[in-house]
C-alpha cells in the first residue's frame, strides 16, 4: 500500500539512516543541524553521555540582534561561527557533522563551511 508522506517524514527517514552510521564520541563529538522555516539551530552532542556539550541557534540574543530573520544564509553562517567558538572554548576542536537529513546545499552547508572557517574540523 502506498502512503502519502510529507517532507518532514522523508527527511526524519534519511537522518535515521544516517544516524545509523555516525555517532558522537567524548573525543569526537557530533555536530547536529535542524533547519526549520525561521531559524537555524546547532548543538555538539557527545550520544555516549547523552550530553549536549554546544549549541547555539538564531535564537540567540547576539545573532538575533545581528542578523534580524534567521531563516538565511547569512544567519546560518552566525550560527557556524557562534557554535565554532562555543565548542573551541569548551577545548572541541575535531567533530562529526550530522546535517540531519538535510542536503548539504543553502543553509547546511553556509552553517558548516563558516564553523570549518571559523576553527571546527569535520
Amino acid at each position: 500500500m502506498i502512503t502519502k508522506t510529507n517532507r518532514n517524514e522523508v527527511r526524519k527517514r534519511k537522518h535515521d539512516r544516517v544516524r545509523s552510521k555516525i555517532a558522537g564520541t567524548p573525543g569526537r563529538p557530533r555536530l547536529c543541524v535542524f533547519r526549520s522555516l525561521s531559524h537555524m539551530y546547532a548543538q555538539v552532542v557527545d550520544d555516549e553521555s547523552g550530553r549536549t556539550l554546544a549549541s547555539a541557534s538564531t535564537l540567540d540574543a547576539e545573532i538575533r540582534d545581528a542578523v534580524g530573520f534567521g531563516g538565511n544564509k547569512n544567519a546560518a553562517a552566525e550560527v557556524g561561527k557562534l557554535i565554532a567558538a562555543r565548542a573551541i572554548a569548551r577545548d572541541i576542536k575535531t567533530v562529526v557533522f550530522d546535517r540531519g537529513g538535510y542536503l548539504y546545499h543553502g543553509r547546511v552547508q553556509a552553517l558548516a563551511e563558516a564553523a570549518r572557517e571559523a576553527g571546527l574540523e569535520f
